[in-house]
């Protein structure tokens, strides 16, 4: 693997873990757009400069976009979000392993 491919990986997690990066993929992942309002609401708990500079990121990283009807994710990030996704029954089976160890 080459440099660049190697430093893939750590590019994408340094943008997730901006804070609320996530949330804003994770609201937009069924597909629908959001206005700016919406997707505040949705995301819940983020302040108008936070998603503005989260939006901005976001867009610039080609995981999301704005039309006439609000913001969407990109394809790149569609597949970003099913992938994520793919998490929650990880996330779950993970969950109850670590309340039976308490």
């Amino acid at each position: 693997m080459s440099a660049k491919e190697n430093n893939a990986v750590p590019q994408l997690l340094a943008l997730l873990e901006s804070r609320y990066a996530l949330r804003v993929l994770w609201a937009l992942r069924d597909g629908h757009p959001q206005t700016f309002r919406l997707l505040q609401d949705s995301v819940g708990g983020v302040t108008p400069n936070t998603l503005n500079t989260r939006i901005k990121a976001l867009r610039e990283s080609g995981l999301l976009d704005h039309d006439g009807e609000g913001y969407h994710l990109t394809p790149a990030g569609s597949e970003l979000a099913r992938r994520l996704g793919q998490l929650q029954p990880f996330a779950l089976r993970w969950a109850q392993g670590q309340a039976r160890r308490k």
